[in-house]
């Protein structure tokens, strides 16, 4: 299925059409803001078959490069089209993709720090419930 000559929306809507979802066991906990609760990421099915399978997403590096007006609006949002996609991805490469894409990068980009910003485990490893979901924290002493 060759759709390197679609729009990346175009690309994503035929994904979604003709690629069974994925759902990954992978979840992702992060702090962008240590004075609020963690968030989660869970990779979308949808978008967790589009990489797994390539040809469809553009190098995460396109994210990084988009420009925006002082009002917050996308100026260069053509590179998402034009740029050609990536191959597949194994299931761990696309969380990598998804981190640096999705992630605000004062939690991936860090260099040192004394905290632990970000966590990736697995779906089992959290809350089954959403109970008390607004006081969740990243754990910051070494359980070992």
């Amino acid at each position: 299925m060759d759709l390197s000559g679609l729009k990346l929306y175009e690309r994503l809507s035929v994904a979604k059409e003709k690629l069974a979802p994925v759902q990954s066991d992978y979840r992702i906990v992060f702090e962008a803001d240590l004075d609020h609760p963690a968030s989660v990421l869970i990779p979308d099915p949808n978008w967790m078959a589009s990489a797994l399978h390539g040809g469809i997403l553009p190098p995460v590096q396109v994210y990084h490069d988009l420009e925006h007006d002082e009002e917050g609006r996308i100026t260069n949002g053509h590179i998402l089209h034009d740029t050609p996609p990536i191959g597949a991805l194994s299931e761990e490469q696309a969380i990598e993709y998804l981190i640096q894409k999705d992630i605000p990068a004062q939690v991936w980009k860090v260099k040192s720090s004394n905290a632990i910003k970000m966590v990736i485990c697995r779906k089992g490893q959290l809350p089954s419930t959403r109970e008390w979901r607004n006081a969740w924290k990243i754990q910051q002493e070494n359980p070992l």
